[in-house]
């Protein structure tokens, strides 16, 4: 694969994941994660996983099949009730979870993606649960609290289309979380809908540079329709 066509395949992928690494997911509940590389993990039985990303999943939909097995040590989210099975192992102490505001936690990663050393946030500051622990700073007579910067190993994304370079289209909502998600690993690879040649998108559709993605692969396709549906099923 050249630095020019980025066009990969699952197997490959795979062994850019490790037992242990920290892993990055872009989307919102099951939609805007990819499903052929979530799946590529549980197959593969990876395991010790720190993963962060906006919530847990549903049990059986999207990053919450993961931890559903039992394959995370540790989450970094911003809320999990969408899973119940997260909050049992949490419960059990089987998988530490670090809670972060999601506008917080977006930003957290917007600041690891871009080089930042940390954000000032004073939401929360008077709230012990919530600043225990963490540092603060005086700027013109108010107080924040220091949230630092948010990085993975590898960062795994879903786009409805890439060129051969990396650049990527979402589609509406499946946007979530992906482009900041994209910055903030150390190897970003993106499961894709259609790839077509580079220079055949407008730059104005392009939404994430190809400059951060490492791989692309063909997914296989996902019903929405679906996956919205058994979203509902749960709630």
């Amino acid at each position: 694969m050249s630095s020019i066509n980025k066009v990969s395949c699952l197997d490959i992928e795979m062994s850019k994941i490790p037992n242990g690494c920290s892993l990055m997911y872009g989307g919102f509940g099951g939609v805007g994660t990819p499903p052929s590389i979530i799946d590529g993990i549980i197959k593969k039985e990876i395991k010790d996983l720190t993963l962060i990303g906006n919530d847990a999943g549903f049990p059986n939909i999207g990053i919450g099949k993961v931890i559903s097995l039992g394959r995370a040590k540790k989450l970094i989210a911003s809320h999990i009730g969408s899973n119940p099975i997260a909050g049992k192992l949490m419960t059990e102490g089987k998988l530490q979870v670090e809670f972060s505001p999601q506008g917080t936690l977006a930003e957290r990663i917007r600041a690891g993606g871009v080089g930042l050393g940390g954000i000032l946030i004073d939401v929360g500051k008077d709230i012990d649960i919530v600043s225990k622990g963490k540092r603060r700073v005086n700027i013109d007579g108010t107080d924040y609290m220091i949230e630092t910067p948010l990085t993975a190993d590898v960062s795994i994304l879903y786009a409805k289309k890439a060129d051969t370079f990396g650049n990527l289209v979402f589609d509406k909502s499946a946007r979530n979380m992906n482009p900041l998600v994209a910055m903030a690993g150390n190897y970003t690879v993106v499961e894709v809908e259609e790839i077509v040649p580079m220079g055949s998108l407008s730059p104005e559709e392009v939404v994430t540079p190809g400059i951060f993605v490492d791989a692309i692969i063909q997914g296989n396709g996902v019903n929405w329709k679906w996956v919205w549906e058994k979203t509902s099923d749960i709630e």
